[in-house]
């Protein structure tokens, strides 16, 4: 799943350590949301767009609605 979590954090100028903390998560975990190479639980992304006062699907892109887009 693509996001736009580093970039969301870039803009406020926190690391990953940062956020990892004011979200009660890893800096490891943090860092492989925004690799791609972890997808966060529901709660977990609930609190990320909470905390970003964002929805969701604003953050986190499913690859399935990426490629129905480029159709």
């Amino acid at each position: 799943m693509k996001n736009r979590l580093r970039v969301l954090r870039a803009e406020r100028e926190w690391s990953q350590a940062d956020l990892a903390e004011k979200l009660g998560a890893s800096r490891q975990t943090i860092n492989a949301i925004e690799t791609g190479r972890y997808d966060p639980s529901l709660p977990l992304a609930f609190k990320i767009a909470r905390l970003f006062g964002l929805h969701i699907e604003e953050i986190f892109i499913d690859d399935e609605g990426v490629a129905e887009a480029a159709r």
